[in-house]
C-alpha cells in the first residue's frame, strides 16, 4: 500500500506528510494501547486487593464459624447435661410423691383406726356407765 502511495504521489513533500500522518496515527494507537495495558494494570490490582480481602474475610469467617460450633458443641453438652439432672430431678419429685401418697394413706387409715377405736372407747364407757347405772339401782 505504502508503495502505491509512492507512486500517486510526486512530490516527496507530500510522502513526507503521509508517512508523518501515518506515524502520527500509529503513536496515538500505541499511546492508547499503552492507557488500555496501564488500565487494565490497575484493574488487575484492584481485583488482586479484592481477592485478598475476601481471602482474609472468608478465613475470618472460618475461624468464627469454628468457634461458634465449638460453642454450639458445648451448649449441646449443657443441655444434655442439663436434661439428664431434670430427668433425676423429675424421677426423684415422683419417688417423693409416691412416698406422700403412701403416707398419706397410711395417715388416713391411721385415722380410720383411731376414730374406730375411739368409737369402741366411748361404747365402752358408755355401757360401763350402763351397767355401774344399774347395779347401783
Amino acid at each position: 500500500m505504502f508503495l502505491m502511495v509512492l507512486v500517486h504521489c510526486a512530490h516527496s513533500e507530500e510522502v513526507f506528510t503521509y508517512v508523518f500522518i501515518q506515524v502520527r496515527e500509529l503513536e496515538a494507537e500505541v499511546e492508547a494501547e499503552q492507557r488500555r495495558g496501564v488500565d487494565a494494570v490497575k484493574g488487575v490490582r484492584k481485583y488482586e486487593r479484592r481477592v485478598k480481602e475476601l481471602t482474609y474475610q472468608t478465613e475470618e469467617d472460618k475461624k468464627n464459624l469454628t468457634r461458634l460450633q465449638d460453642l454450639v458443641d458445648k451448649l449441646q453438652l449443657k443441655v444434655k447435661a442439663y436434661k439428664r439432672q431434670a430427668e433425676e430431678a423429675e424421677e426423684q419429685a415422683n419417688g417423693h410423691l409416691s412416698k406422700l401418697r403412701k403416707a398419706q394413706h397410711d395417715l388416713e387409715e391411721a385415722e380410720e383406726r383411731a376414730d374406730i377405736a375411739e368409737s369402741q372407747v366411748n361404747k365402752l364407757r358408755a355401757k360401763s356407765r350402763d351397767s355401774g347405772k344399774g347395779k347401783e339401782e
